[in-house]
């Protein structure tokens, strides 16, 4: 099962505050591990909402609103994407990670089974063609 873990904001990351050295040391000591245990797919961190967009869709209309965000502990700061065995594997290796305040959301990626008979085997072909291609492009 893959598994997306999301990291939730702080002011001080909403604020551009970017982690010291021994947090940055500590957090790719435990990507290692997650990587050596065939965990870790992949994960970044993100800047500030002051960085980025949202796009509103209704119907035809799109709106674009600049950031930043109110809320910010209902705003993303990174994510890791995993590969576990279970929600509760998931949340094992994660109450590991070396964050000292804030919140992570863990939530189960969908699977093609998961879309049942309106995922036809001519989109899921299609799908595949995409994962492939995109696979290709990864560096």
């Amino acid at each position: 099962m893959r598994f997306m873990a999301i990291v939730k904001s702080s002011p001080e990351s909403e604020a551009g505050a970017m982690p010291d050295k021994e947090i940055l040391t500590k957090m790719a000591a435990y990507n290692d591990e997650l990587v050596k245990n065939g965990i870790m797919l992949g994960g970044e961190g993100l800047l500030s909402s002051s960085k980025g967009v949202r796009i509103a869709y209704t119907g035809d209309k799109r709106t674009i609103t600049d950031g930043p965000f109110a809320e910010a502990k209902e705003l993303v700061a990174g994510f890791w994407l995993l590969q576990a065995r279970s929600l509760d594997e998931a949340v094992e290796w994660l109450k590991r990670a070396p964050l000292e305040e804030g919140e992570v959301e863990i939530r189960q990626i969908a699977e093609d089974d998961d879309f049942g008979d309106e995922f036809t085997p001519e989109l899921r072909e299609r799908e595949n063609r995409l994962r492939e291609e995109l696979s290709r492009k990864q560096p």
